[in-house]
């Protein structure tokens, strides 16, 4: 009989390690702190040590935790592709995409029975997709995800799609004319959707205060009287016409083709998104003719949204 240790705490000491830091860690195994701290203490009563240290800044390995983690990301790496191995030989013509609810509704939606078309007797099923716990427990094959644009690289399980700009936009009627503001002074004179926890993960382009100085407006934006969780639904908020939203460019690309948003701002103002997107695929995956089809596609349609090919350099291990 083998004496394995408990999986579901390997699982929470690889991220909270991963993190340094135990909310983070639950956030995203979506479970209370005190559940993940329950596993760290099943597991280090397992091995017999303590496995990390804590500290005012954040998490680190002991001893006995560096030599856990030596390896374990990988091992729990190879055994989340056992269902993609299988999944290929069980259900060789349907294909797992999972996709944030943002860009599902904004930009793949609409762009996806172009695929179906093109690729009849492929089965594609949408799934939202928030979270890492939400991407383990759906079977996904292919995963469109935003990610820091750090590890935002072609290897050989992804592909970069888009770097994106970050700028105001709102309903053409809340602007003189409908058109461009001339004076961006007059930004402070609209109503402001804010989006997400203020000062927390946020990158400086979707701060107000940072937009306020860079336009040089005194003083401070106002309050937000509406503050939403997340994205999409301050995007829909303004396609409403509730006030100007910070959006991404990919996100709001075909309601500003279509002119149910406006930009606000000239696009010499926008600011880069400290996020790209990725398409990434298990391991097990790579060569697999459906995640090829999809994976191509998927390149091409963001060539022709940007409407200039994706600055990438792949890894020679990238078969497409």
């Amino acid at each position: 009989m083998r004496s394995l240790p408990p999986f579901d705490a390997l699982v929470a000491f690889d991220t909270a390690l991963r993190h340094r830091s135990m909310t983070r860690a639950a956030a995203e195994l979506g479970m209370t702190q005190s559940a993940v701290s329950h596993r760290l203490r099943r597991l280090e009563a397992y091995v017999g040590a303590p496995l990390l240290n804590r500290s005012s800044t954040g998490l680190s390995a002991t001893p006995a935790g560096t030599a856990l983690a030596t390896g374990l990301a990988d091992l729990l790496d190879g055994l989340s592709d056992l269902r993609a191995r299988c999944r290929a030989i069980a259900l060789p013509s349907g294909l797992r995409v999972g996709v944030g609810a943002a860009l599902a509704d904004y930009w793949l939606v609409r762009r996806l029975p172009a695929f179906a078309t093109a690729n009849a007797g492929l089965e594609v099923e949408l799934t939202i997709v928030e979270s890492e716990a939400e991407l383990r427990s759906a079977g996904i094959d292919v995963h469109i995800l935003w990610q820091p644009t750090a590890t935002a690289r072609s290897s050989s399980t992804q592909r970069l799609l888009f770097q994106e700009q970050v700028f105001p936009v709102c309903v053409p009627r809340l602007l003189p004319g409908g058109r461009t503001l001339r004076d961006p002074g007059a930004l402070a004179t609209l109503p402001l959707l804010h989006k997400g926890t203020p000062g927390r993960g946020q990158g400086a382009e979707w701060s107000w205060p940072v937009w306020f100085e860079r336009l040089g407006i005194a003083g401070k934006p106002p309050a937000a009287a509406v503050r939403f969780g997340n994205i999409h639904t301050a995007i829909a908020a303004a396609l409403q016409g509730a006030g100007v939203v910070m959006a991404r460019s990919l996100l709001v690309h075909d309601a500003l083709q279509d002119g149910r948003l406006v930009r606000v701002l000239p696009p010499s103002w926008d600011m880069a998104s400290s996020k790209a997107h990725v398409v990434r695929w298990p391991a097990a995956l790579t060569g697999d003719e459906r995640v090829r089809r999809f994976v191509k596609w998927a390149v091409a349609e963001a060539e022709k949204t940007t409407g200039r090919r994706v600055a990438v350099q792949p890894s020679p291990k990238v078969r497409l």
